[in-house]
């Protein structure tokens, strides 16, 4: 199922022509069910390898000084003008804030994952993850953040750390060996005195720890069904789970049950798992899991916990790394799926390394079909992405947060008239040519009501963005969304 790859993205990633593989003499002119869709994944990489080679990047940057104290300057908010907010390449979307990752109680200047909660109130806070632990941050009513403190590791310390929000608890998962998940109340911040920041305590400061497992890559969270759902979780030390879906009950935050795992398709990168409402009518109501399974998209019905049922593993074409995806429509029937390495691979849609996002039909959940790709006009890998009434904001690594309109996916579901029409560039080093390297925005968060958007930069720390009001409100774009810049509140295991 799966080939060594290690030493081609190495090359790659140096920029080696050479590194890749043949493709066909001619790339088609539109990509679509015709074209993408095929029975096999030879060359797709498994999770070891994809960390080997983020990990040497990312030890090699170290040395070089990427990671050092006072590297990056402190930035006030700047409005996006003439295509630049300070040093950031920008389109239609303005810097309200921005705290650098030492400013945020590290000394390992080094980020990852950014998650966000709502307090009843309607107060906003950012979880943002960093290699030693995860530091809170709240987003003030014109943006700017301020650093309110932090949770270190469980164990140690690790390139990966996810965080997903369950009502008022945060669950932080991470790669590190024996970690578990971090159950945290995130009430515990309302009182906190910006001025004295806390550090919170492993031991003390836990509504529980789950230790079922020991690592994993990712969270998932269903709030519609208080369920947790660890994925990538460690294959050493749970061979039964495969890497797979770990189902956890957290109805009570602080008594976390165990309900097993699905490892039927193996390893799980991430998921998305909603209650179903789309066209496929043998499985409305139930609980559905779409999984990205490295060379698939894995769609699993768990809704009996202990005998989860296995609907359809679909591969396509330039198939190198199944990352991650979102559903695109409210209706459930297509999902947008991102590749983590066709772009250094040089393969598929992807061969000239623009970043590309593919488009899957999936109204009958036993027999996805991929239907078209849409392509950034700029080089990048992809990382994640969530999809908010017509809008993809996705986190390309080097290009930064892009917002995609994909409101068209119904009518034309190539990805032909897919819009980019905002972006903010966190790495303005490769701002001429792009850069096909694991650099720059790791994630966003895009479900505040107040419109305000984080990114957390690998290098960099966490910045405050927000569409320009002007821009959004006197183009014709705003008149034909029904999302207005305080409708980004939806909360994202509930958007669909």
């Amino acid at each position: 199922m799966h080939a060594s790859l290690a030493s081609l993205l190495v090359a790659a990633l140096a920029g080696s022509a050479a590194a890749a593989p043949q493709q066909q003499d001619q790339e088609p002119e539109v990509y679509n069910a015709d074209n993408l869709n095929t029975d096999t994944s030879p060359f797709a990489i498994e999770m070891p390898e994809l960390q080997s080679i983020k990990i040497a990047q990312h030890d090699e940057e170290r040395a070089a000084g990427t990671f050092d104290m006072d590297k990056y300057p402190e930035q006030a908010a700047t409005k996006c003008k003439n295509g630049k907010a300070g040093p950031y390449s920008c389109k239609n979307i303005d810097l309200k804030g921005f705290l650098r990752h030492q400013d945020m109680g590290t000394k390992l200047l080094q980020g990852n994952d950014v998650w966000g909660w709502t307090s009843e109130e309607g107060r906003e806070f950012g979880i943002v993850g960093q290699v030693n632990g995860t530091a809170f941050v709240e987003v003030m009513d014109n943006g700017s953040l301020r650093y309110m403190g932090r949770l270190d590791t469980q164990t140690t310390n690790s390139t990966w750390r996810d965080a997903k929000v369950i009502g008022d608890h945060a669950y932080i998962g991470s790669e590190a060996p024996g970690h578990g998940v971090q159950v945290f109340d995130l009430n515990k911040l309302l009182d906190i005195d910006p001025k004295k920041p806390k550090v919170f305590s492993t031991k003390k400061d836990l509504a529980s720890h789950i230790n079922f497992f020991g690592s994993s890559h990712n969270i998932v969270a269903n709030e519609k069904t208080d369920l947790i759902i660890a994925v990538g979780t460690s294959k050493k030390e749970n061979a039964q789970c495969a890497g797979g879906l770990w189902m956890i009950d957290v109805k009570n935050p602080k008594k976390p049950k165990d309900l097993g795992c699905f490892g039927e398709d193996g390893y799980s990168h991430d998921a998305e798992c909603v209650i179903y409402k789309g066209p496929d009518k043998r499985y409305k109501g139930h609980e559905i899991c779409f999984g990205y399974n490295e060379d698939t998209l894995t769609v699993v019905d768990i809704t009996k916990r202990k005998s989860p049922k296995l609907l359809s593993r679909t591969t396509y074409i330039g198939a190198s790394y199944t990352h991650q995806g979102w559903l695109a429509t409210d209706d459930m029937s297509f999902l947008l799926l991102d590749d983590e390495i066709d772009e250094i691979a040089k393969r598929g849609p992807a061969k000239d390394g623009k970043t590309a996002t593919y488009i899957v039909n999936i109204k009958n959940l036993e027999r996805p079909i991929f239907e078209g790709v849409y392509k950034s006009p700029v080089k990048a890998i992809d990382h994640n992405q969530y999809v908010i009434d017509g809008l993809a904001y996705q986190s390309n690594y080097a290009s930064g947060l892009r917002v995609v309109d994909v409101s068209t996916i119904k009518e034309d579901p190539t990805g032909r008239h897919f819009e980019e029409v905002g972006f903010f560039d966190v790495h303005p080093e490769d701002d001429k040519d792009g850069a096909i390297k694991f650099v720059g925005a790791w994630s966003v968060y895009p479900y505040f009501e107040s419109g305000h958007i984080l990114i957390n930069s690998i290098e960099r720390g966490v910045f405050s963005v927000k569409f320009d009001e002007d821009w959004w409100h006197n183009d014709e774009y705003g008149l034909k969304h029904t999302q207005p810049l305080k409708a980004l509140g939806k909360k994202a295991s509930s958007a669909m």
